[in-house]
């Protein structure tokens, strides 16, 4: 069984001005999460900084998530490092505070083989009880999960069950599908690119967009699944212009800009991060406004 089906936020962390993280918001940002219609919350991925935390708080943003959550939907807690025993700790401990299930990005800089993925990805499984998500975003990392490897881990570990797919080559998850032999979770990684996914047998998407508009990404998913797949197909195509300028900076720079934009006050980026360039702001503005979010 999947750990989730549909769309689940890949969470922001929302800071106070002085760079602590903000938990007050970070109850409110959750509970309008949830209440938005959000399958599952996705705590200290990429868009939640995680990457500029100390250890201290990546572990304590996941046990709040948890804490505030109360199981009402799934947690998957990113515990993802380029040192494996390090993904290790990160990753009991993230069990041990509550997290329904991890995701676990590549290692990044130091660029393994796919042996070295293969070793990497196991010894973190075989450290935990709870399920495991692979994350593929090689344009981050600087190095691309193979579709055999990741056919190979959700094959012979028992509790690696799929991959968050950020890589955009279709060919590529299409050879994955079909060694994958159901064994497979396959999840968006690209808001805009769900609906071809789901096509593939995707179980739904990891996504930015839910941050600002968490009831029209469940809904593109959720239409799918019914049989709906036009009228997915078309939510999915109303979202590409807001999508485009989510992404027109590095994320998550436009999507906190977003939700400032909308009053949630979730405070400032921490470096090397920065604000949103301002003519990319109005231009977010625009968008988020023809959306019908502002």
């Amino acid at each position: 069984m999947a750990i989730f089906e549909g769309a689940g936020v890949a969470l922001i962390t929302p800071f106070k001005d002085n760079g602590e993280v903000n938990y007050d918001k970070l109850e409110e940002v959750v509970e309008e999460q949830i209440a938005g219609g959000t399958d599952a919350i996705i705590a200290c991925g990429t868009t939640g900084e995680a990457s500029t935390m100390t250890h201290e708080e990546h572990l304590d943003v996941i046990r709040y998530v948890c804490e505030v959550t109360k199981k009402r939907i799934p947690v998957i807690a990113g515990t993802g490092s380029n040192c494996t025993e390090t993904a290790i700790y990160l990753s009991e401990e993230a069990e041990r505070l509550g997290a329904d299930g991890l995701l676990v990005v590549s290692p990044y800089y130091n660029k393994a083989t796919q042996k070295g993925l293969m070793a990497h990805f196991t010894a973190v499984a075989n450290s935990v009880k709870i399920p495991m998500l692979l994350y593929n975003i090689p344009g981050r990392t600087g190095v691309n999960i193979q579709p055999d490897t990741i056919a190979a881990l959700c094959r012979n570990v028992e509790n690696i069950v799929g991959v968050k797919e950020a890589s955009g080559n279709f060919s590529a998850i299409a050879t994955l599908m079909n060694l994958a032999d159901g064994k497979v979770d396959l999840y968006s990684g690209n808001d805009d690119q769900i609906v071809p996914l789901l096509s593939l047998g995707g179980k739904g998407v990891i996504s930015v967009l839910s941050n600002v508009a968490p009831k029209q990404a469940h809904d593109i998913c959720a239409s799918y699944f019914a049989g709906d797949v036009k009228t997915s197909a078309r939510l999915q195509l109303e979202a590409i212009p807001l999508i485009a300028e989510l992404f027109r900076e590095v994320n998550p720079i436009p999507v906190k800009a977003a939700m400032n934009l909308q009053g949630k006050g979730v405070g400032p980026l921490r470096m090397p991060l920065t604000e949103m360039e301002p003519q990319n702001q109005e231009k977010l503005k625009a968008a988020m406004t023809a959306y019908g979010i502002l």
